[in-house]
C-alpha cells in the first residue's frame, strides 16, 4: 500500500514538472518555488516507496530497527505535509498576490512573436480557453500589454474570445470587427468576462471536498502505518538478524 503511495506522490511531482499546457505549467514555468516543490514531491514518493519496502522487511523478519526508522520517517513526512498545508492556509493572501504578479506580467509581455516564451504563453492560452476566463482579473488586465496598446485596442486575445467565429483560434490576438473611431477598449471586446482568478478559485472550491478526502486518506494511511510499525515493534522481544537477506 505505501508502495503504491510512494509512487502516486512520486508520479504527481513528476507530471507537475512535465505538464506544459495547464495552469500549473503557467505557474511552474514563472515560479521557482513550484519547480522546488515538485523535486520535493519527487523526493518524498521516493522516500515512502522505500520506508514501504523497508518497513514489509522489518515486519517480516521481525527487525525492530527497520520498523523503528520506518516510523520515525513516517511521522517526518506527516508532519512535514501538515506543516505545508498550514503554511498555505496561513500564507494564502501572499500566494495570491504573488500569482496576481506572475499572471500580470506574462499579460503584460506576451507577444505572440516571441518565440522563446512560447511554452509559456500557449499555458496560458490554453487557461483561458479551458477556463472560459480572461485575464487574471478580467479582461482589463489586457489593457497593459504592449501590442494591444500600440493597435489602440483594435486586437484582443483569441483564447478569451467567447464568439463561435474564433473557437478554432486559441492562442495569439484576433482582430475586432467594428473598431469605435479607430480605437478600443476591453469593453468593446467579444470576451468572457470572468477572470481566470474567480475561475480558478470556483474550480478549488467545486473540487475541495476530493482534495480534501485525498489529503485526509493520505493522513490516515500514513498514520495507520506508524501505528502498526509501533505496535509491531513493541511485540518484537529479540531480534534474529541472520533473517536479513543477504547482498
Amino acid at each position: 500500500l505505501f508502495q503504491i503511495l510512494g509512487a502516486v506522490i512520486l508520479g504527481f511531482g513528476i507530471w507537475i514538472l512535465a505538464d506544459k499546457t495547464s495552469f500549473i505549467a503557467v505557474l511552474q514555468m514563472s515560479s521557482p518555488s513550484l519547480k522546488t516543490g515538485a523535486y520535493i514531491l519527487i523526493g518524498v514518493g521516493a522516500l515512502t516507496m522505500l520506508m514501504g519496502f523497508l518497513g514489509c522487511l522489518g515486519a517480516v523478519n521481525e527487525i525492530r530497527c527497520l520498523l523503528g526508522l520506518y516510523f520515525t520517517c513516517l511521522m517526518v513526512i506527516l508532519i512535514t505535509q501538515v506543516a505545508a498545508g498550514l503554511v498555505i492556509y496561513f500564507q494564502k493572501e501572499t500566494l495570491k498576490e504573488e500569482l496576481s504578479h506572475i499572471v500580470g506580467s506574462l499579460i503584460e509581455n506576451y507577444n505572440p512573436l516571441n518565440n522563446d516564451e512560447r511554452n509559456l504563453q500557449d499555458a496560458w492560452d490554453y487557461v483561458q480557453t479551458q477556463i472560459a476566463c480572461c485575464g487574471w482579473t478580467g479582461a482589463k488586465d489586457w489593457e497593459n500589454n504592449e501590442i494591444l496598446i500600440n493597435q489602440s485596442m483594435t486586437l484582443y486575445p483569441c483564447s478569451c474570445s467567447n464568439s463561435s467565429k474564433d473557437f478554432q483560434v486559441d492562442s495569439g490576438f484576433c482582430n475586432l470587427d467594428v473598431p469605435v473611431n479607430g480605437t478600443a477598449t476591453y469593453a468593446n471586446w467579444p470576451v468572457h468576462e470572468q477572470g481566470c482568478m474567480d475561475g480558478v478559485e470556483k474550480w478549488l472550491k467545486d473540487n475541495l471536498g476530493v482534495i480534501l478526502g485525498v489529503c485526509t486518506g493520505v493522513a490516515v494511511i500514513e498514520l495507520l502505518g506508524m501505528i502498526l510499525s509501533i505496535s509491531l515493534c513493541k511485540n518484537i522481544h529479540s531480534e534474529d538478524y541472520t533473517k536479513v537477506p543477504k547482498s
